[in-house]
């Protein structure tokens, strides 16, 4: 009976193993193809039953695509953005997590329904709007146009809401009794067994806006703002009959491998953040 139900685990486990095995070979595919795609010759379109490697490997794509757009300035544009919208929502997303937890207040429930429900907004539903309100400001073509509309998060408020809310209430009682103020509490008290989620949103939050394409592309017209995701339109535009598709994952490689590396060697700590926050 034991060896049975020995021999039921081994196979279950080996089931879970194959199965994730194929879902990452799944998942690298689209990598794989963009890698080999970027190193075809320039002089060698893609054709139908030829779309992996090229007669011989070639770099011409990345030096070309280096050449033909400011990447430098676009990483620089993408590292501000990405850090001032994260500087904000750091302080956002803590004072009302912190202020949904600790306090209890009139309407409190609704409030915090409403913050929910923008999670249930499509983000093309807002861009009219925002578009709208960025003009009204006068800062269309700015850095600050794209970062002002993601200054609040729902999901971040959220998360720091339960983290809070996990804080063991004698804690927070015996900082009250100590004559904690409302800041010393949060800094003190609260934040310090709530850093591993405020962690994973942090790397949330950087991902996400590193990626994003289309609210860059609307409030911007020129380099001098746009990020790495909305100065890779250009290089759809450059052959007679659409993009040229080795210099186009040159370009996407280049723009994704940043990220790329920062993961590569900081994926311990990434998975560890989030499996303590429980996050998924």
């Amino acid at each position: 009976m034991a060896k049975r139900t020995w021999n039921r685990r081994a196979l279950g486990q080996t089931t879970l193993t194959l199965l994730t095995w194929a879902l990452g070979l799944l998942w690298i595919v689209p990598l794989l193809w963009a890698i080999t795609a970027s190193l075809r010759p320039l002089n060698e379109p893609i054709q139908r039953g030829d779309v992996w490697f090229g007669t011989t490997l070639s770099i011409e794509s990345y030096t070309k695509a280096l050449s033909l757009a400011p990447f430098g300035l676009y990483f620089k544009n993408t590292v501000i953005i990405v850090l001032m919208i994260l500087g904000v929502q750091l302080i956002t997303i803590t004072l009302a997590g912190f202020a949904f937890a600790n306090y209890r207040f009139r309407g409190q429930k609704v409030f915090l329904f409403l913050i929910l429900l923008q999670l249930m907004i499509p983000t093309a539903a807002l861009l009219v709007p925002n578009f709208a309100t960025i003009r009204w400001l006068n800062l269309y073509d700015t850095r600050l146009a794209i970062a002002i509309p993601y200054f609040g998060s729902a999901f971040g408020t959220f998360l720091m809401r339960q983290a809070f809310l996990e804080v063991p209430q004698d804690l927070v009682d015996a900082g009250v009794l100590d004559g904690c103020s409302w800041w010393q509490l949060l800094w003190h008290v609260y934040l310090p067994p709530s850093i591993p989620t405020l962690t994973a949103f942090m790397l949330s939050s950087v991902a996400w806006h590193w990626n994003e394409f289309l609210w860059p592309l609307i409030v911007t017209k020129s380099d001098a703002a746009r990020p790495l995701t909305a100065g890779l339109v250009r290089f759809t535009q450059l052959g007679e009959i659409g993009a040229q598709w080795s210099l186009l994952s040159a370009a996407t490689l280049l723009v994704a491998a940043p990220l790329l590396v920062v993961f590569l060697i900081f994926q311990r700590r990434f998975i560890e953040s989030f499996l303590h926050s429980g996050l998924k």
